[in-house]
């Protein structure tokens, strides 16, 4: 095990240029990827050095892009010998690359880099993605890593209330910073009409259909079969709906089989895959969160919000800070169709002008609020505070 070298980072940090780790279990698509790299671009910017740990995936390539570093380590496993194994491997890590901060956004890697962190005399901090469960001693115990941070990000108020209820972190650790979008990808301006027509056709649209996206993992809690239901209540054949995620193969029969069963009216469409969503987006005339648990935050709300598109999502969780009822969305009872029914049918009966400046709203909402720009400044004001020596030497320089 490597010993503890306390001196190094208040040396290093005298440079002005910190080195962070962030470790999380992989990099697929995803919030906590997308908010890891959009981190990792950020330090770069500032003349730091990013790293990020994980058993890699697909966004690894753009680690290599923005100039992070990416090392592969089998951080998603919750085999406790794994675990065991990779605090060696991160401490290794941590002397090699001479890091100073120690960034665990996952709670089965965030058990090793806590004592790779203490291991080594570096800072270790958190960030909160939800209010995980915890109904059992053993799954309170598990969560209980992600409190220990010097510093623990909640990326939502209602995030923020749990931890502090259920952890005890007070004011002097816990730091509200919601995520963000980026809205020079998710612009409306930026869509071309040949990308719009290219996934009209993919995904088989006619012209001049009322489209309604779900998109989300094919998960139970995700909401799909309220949305179907609310569907078969709304009865309106002319609507095409757009039900974007991959998953399990026998939730998806299941979710097949209640649309046969629905009795007509709208047109389903199972998409596993988009790797275009701002168009998709673009495309949609309506776009729908329907989680039947609490979400954390809920990035799809904002990214759709950040091109224009009316936005209805359940009242619990994350969303009742993004959306405003009747000014940036709407928000319906979770596990509701009904509601959501009716909601559907308000957004779908919306004139071209009240379409228009909602919309509106909700772009400048967006660019106010939740960019990834603020969000990933507002964590490096937190790395400095661990850090204060290098946020003098980076504001002089």
């Amino acid at each position: 095990m490597p010993q503890p070298d306390t001196n190094t980072a208040t040396s290093r940090a005298g440079s002005g240029k910190g080195t962070v780790l962030q470790v999380l279990p992989r990099l697929v698509m995803g919030g906590v990827e997308r908010g890891t790299i959009d981190v990792a671009a950020a330090l770069v910017a500032y003349g730091w050095n990013a790293i990020v740990a994980s058993e890699g995936g697909p966004m690894a390539r753009e680690l290599d892009r923005i100039g992070a570093t990416h090392v592969t380590l089998p951080l998603a496993s919750k085999n406790p010998f794994v675990i065991r194994n990779n605090i060696d491997r991160l401490a290794k890590l941590i002397m090699e690359r001479d890091i100073d901060i120690v960034h665990a956004r996952s709670r089965a890697p965030a058990w090793s880099a806590r004592y790779a962190a203490q291991h080594t005399g570096r800072h270790f901090m958190t960030t909160f993605h939800n209010a995980y469960g915890h109904g059992t001693l053993l799954k309170r115990r598990y969560n209980a890593v992600m409190a220990t941070g010097e510093r623990v990000i909640a990326i939502s108020q209602f995030v923020a209330n749990h931890v502090a209820s259920t952890y005890g972190v007070g004011p002097d650790r816990l730091r509200l910073i919601p995520r963000g979008v980026d809205v020079a990808r998710f612009d409306p301006d930026s869509v071309s009409p040949e990308r719009l027509v290219r996934l009209m056709r993919a995904w088989r649209l006619p012209d001049g259909a009322h489209t309604v996206l779900l998109p989300g993992r094919l998960t139970r809690w995700k909401g799909q079969l309220v949305f179907i239901e609310a569907l078969a209540r709304l009865k309106r054949p002319d609507v095409h709906a757009v039900i974007l995620g991959s998953g399990s193969a026998g939730y998806r029969r299941e979710l097949e089989r209640a649309v046969a069963a629905s009795g007509g009216g709208a047109i389903f469409r199972f998409i596993d895959d988009c790797p275009d969503m701002a168009a998709a987006y673009m495309l949609a005339d309506i776009v729908v969160s329907a989680s039947t648990e609490p979400e954390g935050f809920g990035r799809i709300i904002i990214e759709a919000q950040s091109m224009g598109r009316p936005v209805i999502a359940t009242a619990h969780g994350g969303a009742q800070e993004t959306i405003t009822p009747g000014d940036t969305g709407w928000l319906v009872p979770p596990g509701d169709a009904a509601a959501l029914a009716a909601a559907l049918a308000q957004a779908l009966d919306q004139d071209a002008a009240a379409r228009l400046a909602m919309g509106r709203r909700e772009i400048a909402h967006v660019r106010t609020h939740f960019t990834s720009s603020l969000m990933a400044a507002r964590t490096l004001t937190v790395y400095r505070e661990l850090l204060p020596q290098a946020a003098k030497a980076t504001v002089a320089a």
